[in-house]
């Protein structure tokens, strides 16, 4: 399992890509992806900003560095005390100082009253159950679009049943941010594939190791750790090594490493069919678009075809 290159057929090319050594935290297996970095592009915590909530549904963002294009992440969403939290359905590409408006965020907590203003935030990825949702509902003005998907999200938490994405995000915050110190984020690593039980459940890359490490909260507790959560096994027995020798013991690391290796590589998905590219936007020569395949969707930046970032998840 090194290459990714047949997870995507054309026009995405992942020739340049390699997988790393799986690593397990109960239901959610992470594979590290590590490839050429893009340098320049602006972090999503420390570059780009929410700025404020000019009214439900409508969100503003800004890119504060003063040179690079920042990248926001694929249904990144804000949460703050005593406002109202707020998701983005899609992508986008920033300019340097640029700030820009989103008329078409969703709105993740029904009740609650304020605006998001620029101060003391936190940012999240929505949860993989709800992402095709949030993507197709992308350029509807509707800020109240998700809470019955969230409603139907929580009742099979066992929580609540209500459009209140928090009642996941902040109050089981303590449980979710676990699998950010079960998993180890790598050096060098700039993406990673995601695995429920035996089955994919996304792909995520990153311009370079700078950004991704700055998305790996998000990703690994709040993207692909709520499903994890739920489909959380019973813990297994752990089973003695039978080596009597530090040369046997390295054997049969290296037999257990390699049999996961193989068990991990055949929950890849076949080449996906029928992709379909639809360009959102552009900016120099970057390019937004968003992909559809059989049983996958998300968008990606590609820049002179080679992919520059890219969120695509199943939407089974």
């Amino acid at each position: 399992m090194t290459s990714l290159a047949t997870l995507l057929p054309e026009p995405l090319d992942l020739g340049g890509y390699r997988a790393g050594t799986p690593q397990r935290a109960g239901a959610l297996t992470m594979v590290p992806v590590y490839g050429p970095a893009r340098p320049g592009i602006v972090p999503p915590r420390s570059g780009l900003k929410l700025k404020r909530v000019v009214g439900y549904g409508q969100v503003e963002l800004s890119n504060g560095a003063r040179e690079g294009v920042a990248i926001v992440p694929l249904h990144i969403g804000y949460i703050q005390d005593a406002a109202q939290n707020h998701a983005l359905c899609a992508s986008a590409l920033l300019g340097a100082g640029q700030t820009r408006r989103f008329d078409d965020a969703c709105c993740v907590q029904a009740a609650q009253g304020g605006y998001l203003e620029g101060r003391d935030q936190w940012f999240f990825v929505l949860p993989a159950e709800l992402r095709a949702s949030a993507l197709a509902l992308r350029g509807q003005h509707n800020y109240s679009k998700l809470w019955d998907e969230i409603s139907e999200l929580n009742r099979a938490c066992g929580l609540p049943s209500r459009g209140h994405l928090e009642q996941i995000l902040s109050r089981r915050r303590a449980t979710l941010t676990q699998f950010q110190s079960r998993l180890e984020l790598m050096p060098g690593q700039l993406g990673a594939l995601f695995f429920l039980g035996n089955r994919f459940a996304g792909l995520e890359l990153a311009p370079d190791s700078a950004y991704f490490a700055e998305m790996w909260t998000a990703l690994v507790c709040f993207a692909y750790g709520v499903a994890a959560w739920r489909a959380e096994p019973e813990p297994e027995e752990a089973r003695p090594y039978e080596a009597e020798s530090l040369a046997e013991l390295r054997a049969e690391l290296a037999r257990d490493r390699a049999v996961r290796l193989a068990e991990v590589a055949s929950w890849m998905p076949a080449p996906a069919r029928d992709v379909r590219m639809v360009e959102e936007e552009r900016y120099l020569d970057l390019r937004l678009s968003t992909l559809t395949a059989g049983g996958l969707a998300g968008q990606v930046v590609t820049e002179h075809g080679r992919p520059v970032y890219a969120s695509v998840f199943t939407t089974g």
